[in-house]
């Protein structure tokens, strides 16, 4: 047996280890942190986005299957649950910093999220989308778990939901630091929200990672519009059922 075909024996049973799809999410993730750091944390420079094309990239060359990397690297979207749910330790610790600003949190979580609604539906009649993705696109501003049960709920394909959701929130992550300072916004609160309503699950890691204050509204941001958007969604779409 030649040294060509040792290697891929070895790649094969590499394959079919479950372990090694873990690793290569989480090898694939340190290197993108890595590039992120060594740019100063260049917002383009998103970790989440490079490490989501690096992975893309090896199943594409070596074709392997969505499933069967899923199978392997489902450990990390099982701790997503607890990744969310732990954001409540902040919020907890800064309580009296939020619930300070509780007028102005309920109106922007409210106006936010018709906001996103309205122009999602516009733009998706404007540009004569079919039913099946206008439906998946109306929940995109929100948490992709949220996201994808609004979209099953009201007849949208939930998969496309969270590709969605995930490139939305990439995108708002990536660009949001520039709007902000365009507009002048440096006040750590505001901006923190900013990420949360707009780039959900991404945008609040990113927020969190550059000032506490900042991740802490952003936290609360997304948990809020998460609940705003799951009853306004459906409510909306009846009203408006007649236009699909």
């Amino acid at each position: 047996m030649n040294e060509a075909d040792r290697l891929y024996e070895v790649w094969v049973y590499l394959q079919a280890e479950p372990l090694f799809w873990l690793t290569l999410t989480v090898g694939c993730y340190l290197v993108a942190d890595g590039i992120y750091r060594a740019s100063n944390l260049f917002p383009l420079l998103n970790p989440v986005a490079i490490s989501v094309a690096l992975v893309s990239a090896c199943l594409i060359a070596f074709d392997v299957s969505y499933e069967r990397y899923f199978n392997g690297a489902k450990f990390i979207h099982f701790l997503l649950g607890p990744a969310t749910v732990a954001l409540a330790v902040p919020i907890y610790l800064n309580w009296k910093i939020v619930i300070a600003e509780k007028l102005a949190i309920v109106a922007t979580v409210i106006f936010g999220a018709l906001f996103a609604i309205t122009v999602t539906f516009g733009l998706s009649h404007l540009l004569d989308l079919d039913q099946a993705t206008v439906r998946s696109l109306l929940p995109r501003s929100v948490t992709a778990p949220i996201a994808m049960g609004i979209s099953e709920l009201i007849g949208g394909v939930p998969s496309l939901t969270a590709i969605i959701t995930i490139v939305t929130g990439i995108i708002g992550a990536a660009m949001g630091t520039f709007v902000l300072d365009l507009v002048r916004i440096r006040d750590m609160p505001s901006r923190g929200f900013a990420f949360g309503l707009s780039s959900h699950g991404i945008g609040t890691a990113r927020a969190m990672s550059r000032n506490e204050t900042a991740g802490v509204f952003a936290a609360v941001a997304m948990g809020l519009s998460g609940i705003v958007t799951a009853l306004l969604v459906p409510l909306l779409f009846r009203l408006v059922a007649g236009s699909f």
